[in-house]
């Protein structure tokens, strides 16, 4: 029997090592895109509001202070008031939608997936038909339909308009998830004598905690981050969110960079740090979500 060349034989592995760095090298120089705007941020941050002005930049502050920081944090001040005030609103609207969310989603996106019914695949495509469209279009309908409501000025229309837009995504990540989980273990707890909730509460929730996660982490990334609607919907100095409220403290306090930077990084880091914690339920999520057993 004749045996394969070498250089045939080691052709293939070459090419894909070679895609391997390729692969490795964009990482790189994505994760360098996205890191240095927050390294930066937070040097910045440390500095002095003479420190942060010069030119050329200094790469690190010779008397690195947190000045801006206690500013931020501290109650008493007119600007750690009002930020710690934006702060706990954000905190709300988000966890409120993140918690609404799960709780639509969960049933939602079962019986989607277990159920039988007249136009079911046609009212599942029709949920995600809205993610087809911009939300900028439906700025003015919601507000409309906010004011009628009685709900302009009042947290209740962001979470919401934050479910209307996050509730698509939330129910296609959750159904491709449970359609995932074999039927035989709900039948096999039905045979024991359990009811459809005892099993769906007892064997599919606990299977798809990561799913569940990941539209936790998302329905409250999406709200924390949120500006065109939270800048439409609320006019109340003590409603404002957080991303409101460092638009309007830039507005006011355009020569304090380091203030500026501290407010940006504090904003930024819950959702870093979440994102960090939950990453791998999120990525088992989308990929046993997207991929059919």
């Amino acid at each position: 029997m004749t045996s394969m060349p070498s250089n045939v034989a080691t052709r293939p592995r070459k090419s894909i090592d070679g895609w391997r760095w390729v692969g490795r090298l964009f990482l790189a120089l994505m994760l360098f895109y996205t890191a240095v705007p927050m390294i930066w941020m937070l040097i910045t941050s440390i500095k002095s509001g003479f420190a942060a002005m010069q030119f050329p930049p200094q790469w690190w502050p010779n008397e690195p202070t947190l000045a801006s920081y206690y500013k931020l944090l501290d109650p008493t001040s007119s600007v750690g008031n009002d930020f710690l005030r934006f702060f706990w609103n954000s905190l709300f609207v988000s966890v409120s939608t993140t918690i609404l969310a799960v709780i639509v989603a969960v049933p939602a996106a079962y019986a989607f997936s277990r159920f039988d019914f007249p136009g079911r695949k046609f009212l599942f495509f029709t949920v995600l038909l809205r993610n087809m469209f911009p939300a900028v279009i439906f700025l003015v309908p919601l507000f409309i339909l906010m004011r009628l409501l009685g709900l302009v000025n009042t947290h209740g229309s962001l979470v919401l308009t934050y479910l209307t837009f996050g509730l698509p995504l939330a129910i296609w990540l959750l159904k491709g998830f449970y359609d995932n989980i074999p039927h035989q273990l709900e039948q096999a707890a039905r045979i024991d004598g359990a009811s459809r909730f005892q099993a769906f509460i007892l064997i599919v929730m606990p299977l798809s905690a990561p799913g569940i996660i990941a539209t936790a982490i998302y329905s409250f990334i999406g709200a924390w981050n949120e500006y065109i609607f939270a800048y439409t919907f609320l006019n109340k100095n003590d409603q404002l969110t957080l991303p409101i409220g460092i638009q309007r403290f830039f507005s006011e306090n355009t020569t304090d960079f380091p203030g500026l930077m501290a407010a940006s990084f504090m904003m930024s880091v819950p959702v870093v740090v979440l994102f960090l914690l939950l990453q791998r339920y999120f990525v088992r999520a989308l990929t046993e979500g997207a991929v059919k057993h």
